[in-house]
């Protein structure tokens, strides 16, 4: 009995891990920490998100309210990989494609990298068709590649808090840490 209890004790700890990093911190351009909220057609669903951004490289870890981990996904050059919280592995060209296939909903990776910085995506997207400042100077809406943020609050110079969308979609993020 006492072994019982101290397996389902390790189960129960190992569920509540967050999941943590996997690739080194060599040409990180940023790492963040906060919550993200989907709206996707009539479903809906939040949790934590954490991100390693490099130029070449992208880790994200996407987890329940809980803390559970639900995906990673990694970019490493031309190539996306998506694993799942039961350890199966999803590859794409492009991130939006494979987490709209797996996730079901669409997550802008390469332009998310500027757009969380409070900046147009640089190539290859398109220019922006549309973009508007507050009175300090730093974007308060932004629509390019058919998304339309809008910069809802700023900490040091850095957005906070923003809303993606995209026809369907909506994506909510508050961003607690940045490093």
């Amino acid at each position: 009995m006492r072994s019982l209890r101290a397996a389902a004790a390790t189960l129960l700890l190992a569920a509540c891990a967050t999941p943590e990093f996997l690739f080194p911190a060599a040409d990180v351009q940023f790492e963040l920490a906060g919550r993200i909220a989907v709206r996707y057609r009539d479903d809906a669903g939040s949790g934590g998100v954490a991100w390693r951004h490099g130029a070449r490289t992208d880790e994200l870890l996407l987890t329940s309210p809980l803390g559970q981990g639900i995906a990673r996904i990694v970019r490493t050059g031309d190539e996306v990989v998506l694993t799942t919280q039961d350890g199966r592995e999803f590859r794409a060209a492009d991130a939006e494609a494979l987490t709209d296939q797996v996730l079901g909903f669409r997550l802008p990776l390469l332009g998310l990298a500027d757009w969380v910085r409070g900046r147009a995506a640089s190539q290859p997207a398109p220019r922006p068709t549309a973009e508007r400042r507050d009175a300090a100077g730093r974007l308060a809406e932004l629509e390019q590649s058919g998304w339309m943020i809008r910069y809802l609050e700023y900490a040091d110079a850095l957005p906070s808090r923003l809303t993606l969308t995209y026809p369907g979609l909506e994506l909510r993020l508050a961003i607690s840490e940045w490093k």
